[in-house]
């Protein structure tokens, strides 16, 4: 039997088919319309976006290191410059064994252990994918060495970079400073100033002394290159280009022949010198020994050399000019003299008899003087150019502490500078309010007595007194120190001269100014305390010889240098200005663990009197005519 044939419905499987065929034509024009609009979202929604990205791929922006500004003496003299140079540099992040590759490279390349010692800390302190130096300064040599085998090294460059340079080195580090490269606090001071991207590309920065206070000056405008590179990041041309702006030029009051016969003359004493012209408060001279090589620093000092640094007993990382703080001795009683004058506390005819001692009133307890037994009659001009301690006890108690301070504190002391100069200490002058403040303490009548010769609570630094005695020379015209005399443009070379304003004028009688300087005039004179510093001068200089003491001593003791350690004996000062009338130049002198400031700290004053006056050196022999004697009648020559 026959099935029955079954019939298609053509007309449905066209249905079908073509049911089929739109629904995937949609799902296809769907698709096109999807990256149609991707396609115009991407070209014009968002093309300004695509653009930059394409052109930052396409251009690389390079910064222009600029030059940094140099330092020059009053004379002209180059203090700091730069010179270029070839340094080994590794980027940690590229490179899969560290060590071996070290290893490797100190097969071409000298590579000592302070190297990778200073290369370590560096590591420490930076981002792993910073380039970092392990070795600067190569020879011509290593550079061709290494050139030939960088393919062996991955990761390890050789780039040019500006060095500085100090060609003083020691004689001229504590006044200059360094630069070192930059560190996070670095950064973060440099963002909150919004001076960041000056220093984009730029390692190092000003650290210490002027390349740190004057680093906006020295650093200079950061330039711009904008490069095309290809696919492999290599430079095919440079499309524009902003050219650096080098820092500015600081022309110094400094004379570095002066300085350098100021570090000369200390031989091997410890101390420091300032040389002040106090007519404007130029800084000529700023000695702190002993000092240290700058250029450690430069790249990284490695810890040896910190080490040896931090622990030597000389202590050369120690500013002694600016920080160092010590009792100032002796070379207070002129400012004690002209306080007693100005408060009426005593007239230069009043004299005293000094019996070797001051007993307080109302005590038993004996202040003695240096000179056993005493000077007999001492009238004012005479305590000066003896030193004599009595007079000065005396003095002390009858004017009191707080008329001492009023005065003191107007020639500077217990007060900063405001030199230059960051880092500066205000040394003490001590009060009852410090006292009480301190040591919860009420002050005595016995505090006032040491205060009188610069001992007790009172301390100052070099600098202070400096300033202090050039303002006494200027007659009570005060100026702050200062160390830069110009600034010269680097584009323009514009110069801004430093303004030379005087800070305060202090309302002294000039008959007690020409009495005061006429006693430390006589101090230098066959006499005094510091005959020596003007023997055979054709000039006339104006001195005080100052003793602070390092360990006290038991009342009535003997001082016997040559029974205490070399670094317990007293420290030597000498203040000096010269010529008494018209003065160019004041100096303060202290030799630490000098003893008599007459026989160590004022023959130092000389010589760079002699050079800065004269044009004499020491060691260069010339005739002059010694200048004429007054007539005084002191004949006692002290040990302070």
């Amino acid at each position: 039997m026959k099935l029955p044939v079954e019939l298609k419905d053509h007309q449905q499987d066209i249905f079908n088919f073509r049911l089929r065929l739109l629904i995937s034509i949609v799902f296809v024009l769907s698709l096109l319309g999807v990256l149609l609009a991707r396609f115009v979202y991407l070209q014009a929604v968002r093309h300004d976006y695509y653009q930059t990205l394409a052109e930052k791929n396409r251009i690389s922006v390079v910064p222009i290191i600029p030059n940094r500004g140099l330092i020059l003496d009053r004379n002209g003299r180059v203090l700091a410059h730069n010179f270029s140079g070839y340094t080994l540099e590794i980027t940690p992040s590229k490179v899969k064994n560290l060590p071996a590759i070290l290893d490797e490279l100190a097969t071409l390349i000298d590579i000592q252990p302070r190297d990778r010692k200073r290369f370590k800390k560096l590591q420490a302190e930076s981002h792993n994918f910073e380039t970092l130096i392990i070795r600067s300064r190569l020879s011509e040599e290593e550079v061709a060495r290494f050139a030939a085998q960088q393919y062996r090294f991955p990761g390890v460059e050789i780039k040019a970079r500006l060095f500085r340079e100090y060609p003083y080195s020691e004689k001229t580090a504590h006044l200059l400073g360094y630069i070192g490269r930059i560190n996070q606090a670095d950064m973060d001071r440099l963002e909150e100033k919004d001076m960041l991207a000056n220093y984009r590309g730029t390692d190092y920065i000003g650290k210490t002394g002027l390349e740190q206070y004057y680093e906006n000056e020295l650093h200079g405008q950061t330039g711009i290159e904008q490069v095309e590179v290809d696919s492999a990041g290599r430079a095919v041309r440079i499309l524009s280009r902003t050219p650096p702006v080098s820092g500015n030029t600081l022309v110094l009051s400094i004379d570095a022949k002066l300085q350098e016969i100021a570090e000369q003359a200390f031989e091997n004493y410890r101390g420091a010198l300032v040389a002040i012209d106090p007519a404007n408060g130029e800084v000529l001279a700023f000695v702190s020994r002993p000092g240290y090589d700058p250029s450690l620093f430069v790249d990284g000092i490695d810890a040896d050399s910190w080490k040896a640094l931090n622990d030597s007993p000389d202590h050369p990382l120690n500013n002694r000019v600016l920080r160092g703080q010590y009792p100032s001795g002796s070379t207070i009683k002129p400012f004690m003299a002209l306080a007693g004058l100005y408060y009426n506390t005593r007239s230069p005819s009043v004299a005293i008899g000094d019996p070797g001692f001051y007993t307080l009133p109302g005590s038993s307890h004996q202040y003695r003087d240096w000179k056993k037994g005493g000077h007999g009659t001492v009238d004012l001009f005479k305590s000066i150019v003896i030193s004599c301690d009595t007079y000065y006890y005396g003095l002390a108690v009858e004017m009191g502490i707080d008329n001492i301070y009023n005065f003191l504190s107007r020639f500077g002391f217990g007060k900063k500078t405001g030199i230059d100069l960051e880092g500066e200490t205000s040394g003490l002058l001590p009060s009852q309010e410090w006292k009480m403040k301190r040591f919860k303490q009420k002050w005595f009548t016995g505090d006032t007595v040491s205060v009188g010769i610069g001992q007790g609570y009172s301390l100052v630094t070099p600098l202070q007194l400096a300033a202090a005695t050039a303002t006494l020379a200027n007659d009570g015209v005060g100026y702050k120190p200062h160390l830069v005399r110009e600034v010269r443009n680097s584009v323009s070379n514009e110069t801004h001269k430093v303004e030379n304003n005087p800070v305060f004028n202090i309302k002294l009688d000039p008959a007690h100014i020409d009495l005061v300087k006429r006693a430390m005039e006589a101090v230098t004179r066959p006499g005094g305390t510091a005959a020596q510093a003007s023997a055979g001068a054709p000039y006339t200089i104006a001195g005080k010889t100052g003793t602070a003491q390092v360990v006290g001593m038991k009342q009535g003791e003997k001082y016997d240098a040559s029974r205490i350690d070399e670094r317990h004996r007293d420290h030597a000062w000498f203040i000096s200005f010269a010529p008494v009338d018209k003065p160019k130049i004041a100096i303060v002198v202290l030799a630490e663990n000098g003893g008599h400031g007459g026989g160590t700290a004022a023959p130092i004053a000389r010589k760079v009197m002699d050079y800065y006056l004269l044009g004499k050196e020491p060691g260069v022999n010339r005739l002059i005519t010694p200048a004429p004697v007054p007539a005084s009648g002191v004949t006692e020559v002290e040990a302070d």
